[in-house]
């Protein structure tokens, strides 16, 4: 069927940030990156904005005119967009991957670069280009150890393996003379694909709430802080994003303030997790413990177990395992604010 630049255009407007246009036109690659992405972060959907009369024209030339046109050329041309992105989508599914997998065994050296690995292939795969995936996941895995236990380790494996897939990319083969896909097979494989992504955040926002909030407060600031520069465009983009906290405000009563927010985490957060329950046994204190009575348990604990007090082997340890707990705690009952 032959595809309409109007339509694609209407698709772009009405569901561009979630790729309706890209799932129209065929290109079930780049719709299931603009899911899992919102629009290649906003920034891929506008430059839709421009790339759309491209894309139906190739959506709507056979196969053998695609066939030609690969043949003409033995690697696709370098795109430094492409390269950006896969660096960019890389980090992000590195990112998602801490959040809700880290508590997996051999995480950093299996579990993190496969998942940075994955978000750098789908990039790849985008369009009539694709890359070769197992050498792309060798460089994630040879790249993973080098950076073990770091934080900032999605990065450096995202680049490593964006260089692999970038030297090895190449154009797809078109299907066959009248094999098109149907429509509920398509939708069944973006459905088990964006699956897969999401229940692992899921889980990791039902099973560990609070921390994830924070990670949330503390991203939201970080962005925020990017546009220093720009004070007017950091208001809109506070003001746009803040809009969940601000209706839960609404909600539970009060001001955009601290108190507002505390009230909405009492409210998502009535039970203690299972890290906080084993932080007010350290404590030794009981699930209704205010903030002050935690800080006082802790300095007496502190005072008792500081290795410089305290001439056991085990005071160290203790030392240490009660400042976490502290912290963990601490966290609970002082929520970061957003700005």
């Amino acid at each position: 069927m032959v595809k309409s630049v109007m339509v694609a255009y209407a698709l772009w407007a009405v569901g561009g940030l979630f790729g309706l246009h890209h799932f129209y036109l065929g290109r079930d690659s780049q719709t299931l990156l603009w899911i899992l992405t919102l629009g290649g972060f906003g920034i891929g959907w506008i430059r839709d904005l421009i790339c759309i009369p491209t894309y139906v024209t190739e959506a709507n030339q056979d196969a053998e005119t695609k066939k030609r046109k690969a043949s003409n050329m033995l690697h696709p041309p370098v795109n430094p967009v492409r390269f950006a992105g896969q660096v960019c989508v890389g980090v992000y599914f590195g990112t998602v991957a801490l959040i809700g997998l880290s508590s997996l065994r051999f995480f950093d050296l299996i579990v993190l670069p496969l998942c940075v690995a994955a978000g750098v292939h789908l990039v790849s795969t985008v369009g009539q280009q694709t890359s070769h995936l197992p050498k792309t996941l060798i460089a994630s895995l040879i790249t993973s150890p080098i950076f073990y236990g770091s934080t900032l380790s999605p990065l450096p494996i995202s680049l490593a393996a964006s260089v692999t897939a970038t030297q090895h990319r190449k154009y797809k083969k078109p299907p066959a003379a009248g094999n098109t896909q149907e429509l509920g097979p398509r939708l069944c494989r973006l459905s088990l694909a964006w699956l897969a992504f999401s229940a692992p955040l899921a889980y990791c926002v039902f099973h560990n709430t609070t921390a994830t909030l924070y990670y949330l407060s503390d991203c939201v600031a970080a962005l925020l802080d990017m546009f220093w520069f720009l004070p007017w465009l950091r208001s809109v983009l506070e003001y746009i994003l803040l809009m969940p906290y601000r209706f839960m405000c609404v909600l539970t009563g009060g001001g955009y303030y601290e108190e507002a927010w505390t009230k909405m985490l009492e409210i998502l957060l009535k039970d203690y997790n299972e890290q906080e329950k084993e932080a007010l046994k350290v404590l030794s204190l009981g699930g209704q413990a205010s903030l002050e009575e935690i800080t006082r348990g802790y300095r007496e604990l502190a005072k008792t177990w500081h290795p410089d007090h305290n001439p056991s082997k085990d005071s160290e340890a203790m030392f240490v395992k009660i400042h976490e707990a502290y912290e963990v705690l601490l966290r609970r009952h002082r929520p970061r604010r957003f700005t």
